[in-house]
């Protein structure tokens, strides 16, 4: 069950686009971030930030922001998200514990890791920005057919895993590092598919990776249902046990 908002589009510039009246209108309207704006190796996290949900600039983002973003524009529950949350301020520069740049999470090993779907390893030099062509294989498998089942995450998962291994000469991912990349693709799953059997639709998923960017346009609504601590449990374990 999702939420039925009417959907106004308006292109007001090239940088803004698909305000969501209901869900504060213009003030989460879709814009590119600028040249002096921050953001983090996690295509979900800039999405947010790219429609207000998170500061736009990405500076000085607080814990209790990261949490109440993914709580208001995804319905991902508190629960799940705050340890994380305040995992991620550990990389903080700020001089504030409690806040972080976003670009901070970058810092390799804490959050961020080896084998990302879509960011290259910290090995290459840049494990900040999107990476079109370690994310090719990647899409190529996901989006194959109009739903990404939990069978399909799995396969990509092992496909970027291989390919890192391949290349990388220093490659670390450790077996907690293997868990977080099982609960970054639960995570896309229970958002953008159907409770905890996966299912997300294919080009929802594709837009938040390629363009960070939450897929109001294309039909996204926020759940009506809260996505759970043992919902993303649960769905880490099918891409697993799929594995």
């Amino acid at each position: 069950m999702h939420l039925k908002i009417a959907i106004v589009l308006a292109v007001v510039s090239s940088n803004v686009a698909y305000g969501l009246p209901g869900l504060g209108g213009n003030d989460h309207e879709f814009r590119k971030p600028g040249p002096n704006d921050y953001r983090s190796p996690c295509p979900m996290l800039n999405a947010l930030a790219n429609h207000g949900y998170l500061p736009r600039n990405g500076h000085n983002v607080s814990i209790d922001q990261l949490v109440n973003a993914l709580d208001e524009a995804l319905n991902v529950s508190p629960l799940s998200t705050r340890p994380v949350a305040e995992l991620g301020a550990t990389t903080s520069t700020t001089g504030n514990p409690t806040t972080l740049h976003l670009k901070d999470l970058a810092k390799h090993g804490v959050i961020e890791h080896d084998v990302s779907l879509s960011r290259n390893d910290i090995y290459f030099g840049n494990n900040l920005a999107f990476n079109p062509k370690i994310f090719a294989p990647v899409a190529k498998i996901l989006f194959a057919r109009d739903k990404i089942s939990i069978e399909t995450a799995a396969k990509a998962r092992r496909a970027r895993i291989t390919a890192a291994a391949a290349a990388n000469p220093t490659l670390n991912f450790t077996t907690s590092e293997d868990r977080f990349s099982q609960f970054e693709s639960a995570l896309y799953l229970g958002v953008f598919g159907t409770g905890t059997e996966g299912n997300a639709k294919s080009r929802w998923v594709e837009v938040m990776f390629r363009e960070e960017r939450i897929p109001y346009k294309e039909g996204f609504r926020r759940s009506a249902v809260v996505i759970t601590n043992q919902d993303i449990v649960d769905l880490a374990d099918k891409v697993a046990a799929a594995a």
